[in-house]
């Protein structure tokens, strides 16, 4: 397929330099179902992004459009703050009785804003209010969010020189393996916390990604989170999982973290809570850590209504059988050998491959071909990201629902765009 960019348009005259997916997709997008998007000049492009996981049940899907038509139609309340309304209920007691209960998770709801770097703010600052502490430990590659609490938990040097300023109270960690296995789990951040003369302040709170999305595909072992678990509630520090881009299952399991059979404090959530890509996000804590004040974190659009409706249709649809998981787990394998054949075809030489569920990544020592491989796979008809500190990791992020046949076409192009920009 050629693809010819679109001409200069008010995208380019009218439109902030900021903008970055599109100058890596250079189309101008029409229309969207399932797991494919068509551009206003008739291309179809298979999508492996799924707006940054935002899109778990793909695009425009029916039982979630029908649940938000249904709504709107009857004039159902759209903006509501945080108002009690009949779509928050239905909200509330889906995600009790279908995610909550069957997982023993004692959660209290809060609606933070309606994206993922809200709900984060929120959970430092309840972290903090908790403990009466400032500091914040975080991972080395982490990514939780673009304001200014966010930003300095989050490691990319780029994103953080955006801010402006010092970003302070947050105190990096190594994440697992950052030393290829040659330091224990550990040892620097608890020799840190025992040394009265370390200069590390008592943390409130640890926040951690399972799988780093932006950071490049790094997959906590199950051991290093259960070890990572029992040293927070040994050195009384609150464990937070941002389970915003791998959480409502991305991994396989509704929250990331099952499979390490830990129980964080606090949770954050977005990108797909909603089913159908309009925001909200929700930050989750325990019981006894609900001491907020009555308007203490606000916000304008943290009732998102709508967002409620479709996030109850999704729910309802794909998580009360546990069919989702096991379906998740079994496109994973089948990502998992294509990406065993593309190494293997290399030779296995400057190339290599990690994931979980449907969340993988493909990295290149040439830190620019993933970049390459993207652009290519681009023209092919297929939409990927790159992720990583210096972009040199391919990213698959395809809908939780995509079909093996889907899957396999987008795999076949992938293999296609490595073969053709070795």
């Amino acid at each position: 397929m050629t693809i010819t960019p679109p001409a200069l348009s008010v995208f380019q005259t009218l439109e902030s330099e900021v903008r970055s997916y599109c100058r890596g997709w250079p189309a101008v997008f029409d229309r969207a179902q399932g797991s494919y998007l068509h551009d206003e000049d008739g291309h179809t492009y298979l999508d492996f992004f799924a707006g940054a996981g935002s899109l778990n049940y793909g695009h425009n899907n029916p039982v979630l459009k029908r649940a938000l038509l249904d709504y709107i139609e009857r004039d159902g309340i759209t903006h509501g703050l945080d108002m009690a309304t009949s779509a928050k209920r239905a909200f509330l007691e889906t995600f009790e009785n279908v995610v909550l209960r069957p997982r023993d998770l004692p959660y209290k709801v809060m609606f933070p804003g309606p994206t993922g770097t809200n709900a984060v703010e929120a959970a430092l600052k309840l972290a903090r209010k908790v403990k009466g502490r400032e500091a914040i430990v975080s991972f080395t590659n982490a990514f939780h969010g673009m304001s200014l609490g966010s930003l300095a938990v989050t490691g990319n040097a780029f994103k953080r020189a955006g801010a402006g300023i010092p970003l302070v109270h947050g105190t990096p960690m190594p994440f697992d393996n950052y030393f290829d296995g040659k330091v224990p789990d550990f040892l620097w951040f608890e020799r840190l916390l025992e040394d009265q003369g370390s200069g590390l302040n008592k943390p409130a709170a640890v926040i951690v990604e399972t799988v780093q999305g932006e950071g490049g595909i790094n997959v906590a072992r199950p051991e290093w989170l259960r070890a990572l678990a029992d040293l927070c509630k040994r050195q009384d520090m609150l464990l937070i999982v941002d389970d915003i881009q791998m959480g409502c299952g991305r991994t396989g399991g509704f929250f990331s973290f099952e499979e390490a059979g830990i129980t964080p404090d606090i949770v954050t959530l977005s990108k797909s809570i909603s089913g159908y890509g309009l925001p909200m996000s929700l930050c989750l804590f325990r019981p006894e850590l609900d001491i907020w004040e009555p308007g203490e974190h606000n916000g304008t659009f943290r009732g998102n209504n709508p967002a409620f409706v479709t996030a109850t249709a999704a729910l309802g649809t794909y998580w009360a059988d546990g069919q989702m998981e096991k379906q998740t787990i079994a496109r994973g394998e089948q990502v998992e050998r294509a990406l065993l054949a593309v190494v293997d075809e290399l030779g296995g030489e400057g190339v290599g491959f990690r994931g979980r569920g449907l969340v993988w990544g493909l990295e290149f020592a040439d830190k620019t071909r993933a970049g390459k491989v993207c652009a290519r796979a681009f023209e092919l008809g297929l939409l990927l990201e790159t992720s990583g500190p210096e972009s040199e990791v391919v990213k698959l992020l395809p809908p939780l629902t995509v079909s093996p046949e889907e899957l396999d076409e987008g795999l076949r192009i992938l293999a296609r765009s490595v073969r053709e920009t070795a």
